[in-house]
């Protein structure tokens, strides 16, 4: 059966560009920022704990195999609602949920794959990832505390329910792109409430060390995933999912997978950069002073900041994908030249104040934490210091290289997506933090991500301008028709 047009979203076209980014941008943010929580509250709470840094190090060496699921979910659900705000634009009505329904069940397909991948390659994995064993370390001669049993209790629990974690984040953005940023806020938000609650009890109550951890974090995802099915069943505004809409028709996900691809490279680069940095850390850290573990367990810390710092750029121009992807579709240029530069001037007030911080106190926010216990404490707080004043000197220029690549994919311009998510990290970033180190040592990767970022912002610039130059001219296209048919 056909679904009957639906024009809920026709105010996308008409309300004023401020106003529509307030009530979109501010509960997605508030949700991706959530989001971030799940991992980063783990942290806080095993740092704090009797786990000390080692735990600590632990829930940051399995942080990345959650980035790989992500990945996943994110690369369905942003191409599904990227595609569902062009139909709305369109008033195409019957393709939209064809999209979403095939998109939920390849999430759930592709959760179960990785659990089977996953699972008896664990400890392999977990070690390539920069787990380590107890034991002497060869180059200082002391002995270090390994995380790999640590690393090995968390892991175990979370991959259980990897089909409700990407469950959850795939629907959550379709729950956005639908015009229900509240929605998605509040499932978002529920479950980090009760993670928060239940870490408190089960890691300092119960006793229940990283396995605590997991269960609160577990606990939370089940609530989210809960809240964001029964919207999916019962509250969708421009789209109904029927028992047809699963049934995957792989000719409409097409587009799909194109539109979500920047996300899921972007997120995929994530990984590639922890292992390659973890490798190049663990080989250069153990030749240093520092010992192989603080600058893992330090970059794993940055990682989680970085991600808090992204995430607010992240759900800046996720939250006006409505806009963008509507008025793309209806042709409503002036729109979207207008949302654009809203975006840029929030990106770069957030850089700077971001830069100010992590210039200013890098040893109070790395302490947010927890501080060393199993480590020398003048040498972490060194590292840690280097780590934030160097690795994240230039996050504006980061946050611009984010922020074009998903406004791209905002506007259906897939390939000069996927371009802006390369360059950066896959392009330039992994290869220096394997050349760098041969010259400067430890600190070495520290300088390779301003240097990549310097590169990534030039090319993210160009893409920027061929793609406005592009939009003017079919807009002076578009007014000359429109002039001829009048006349």
């Amino acid at each position: 059966m056909e679904q009957t047009v639906d024009r809920s979203n026709d105010f996308l076209g008409k309300e004023k560009i401020f106003k529509l980014m307030l009530k979109f941008c501010i509960p997605c943010v508030l949700s991706l920022l959530v989001s971030a929580l799940y991992n980063i509250v783990d942290q806080i709470f095993v740092g704090r704990s009797e786990l000390g840094d080692t735990g600590n190090g632990a829930a940051g060496i399995v942080f990345p195999i959650f980035i790989i699921a992500q990945a996943f979910a994110w690369w369905f659900g942003d191409g599904c609602a990227a595609f569902l705000n062009i139909c709305q634009g369109k008033q195409d009505t019957q393709n939209g949920h064809k999209a979403i329904g095939t998109g939920l069940v390849i999430t759930i397909a592709v959760s179960v794959i990785l659990m089977a991948i996953f699972y008896p390659l664990k400890t392999q994995i977990l070690t390539l990832f920069g787990a380590t064993r107890d034991g002497v370390n060869q180059y200082t001669g002391e002995f270090e505390v390994g995380t790999l049993n640590y690393a090995v209790q968390y892991f175990d629990i979370i991959l259980g329910f990897f089909p409700v974690f990407m469950a959850m984040n795939m629907m959550n953005a379709v729950v956005r792109a639908d015009g229900s940023p509240a929605w998605s806020m509040a499932s978002m938000l529920s479950g980090a409430v009760i993670n928060i609650a239940l870490d408190a009890a089960f890691i300092f109550g119960c006793k229940w060390g990283m396995a605590g951890a997991a269960w609160a974090t577990v606990i939370g995802q089940v609530v989210s995933f809960a809240i964001s099915l029964f919207y999916f069943i019962r509250k969708t505004k421009t789209f109904k999912m029927t028992v047809k809409s699963l049934i995957p028709d792989f000719k409409v996900f097409s587009n799909v997978l194109k539109l979500g691809m920047s996300s899921f490279i972007t997120q995929l680069t994530i990984v590639v950069i922890s292992l390659v940095c973890n490798m190049m850390l663990g080989k250069y850290g153990a030749m240093s002073d520092y010992g192989a573990n603080i600058p893992i367990v330090l970059i794993g810390i940055e990682s989680k900041v970085f991600t808090v710092v992204i995430n607010l750029v992240v759900g800046i121009v996720l939250g006006c994908q409505p806009i963008l992807g509507y008025n793309i579709g209806a042709k409503k240029f002036d729109r979207v030249k207008k949302t654009y530069l809203y975006i840029l001037l929030c990106t770069v007030v957030i850089g700077v104040i971001s830069t100010v911080l992590f210039e200013a106190c890098p040893k109070a926010i790395a302490g947010i934490f927890g501080g060393p216990k199993n480590y020398n404490a003048e040498l972490y707080w060194d590292f840690a210091i280097k780590t934030f004043r160097i690795f994240l000197m230039l996050i504006t220029f980061t946050c611009l290289i984010k922020m074009s690549s998903i406004f791209f994919q905002a506007v259906g311009k897939p390939v000069f997506a996927i371009l802006a998510s390369l360059i950066r990290d896959a392009v330039c970033f992994i290869p220096l933090i394997c050349v760098l180190p041969v010259f400067y040592g430890i600190e070495g990767i520290l300088w390779a991500a301003p240097a990549a970022d310097l590169v990534a912002i030039i090319v993210s610039a160009a893409l920027t301008i061929v793609y406005f130059v592009k939009l003017n001219k079919e807009q002076k296209a578009q007014q000359t028709e429109e002039i001829t048919d009048a006349e």
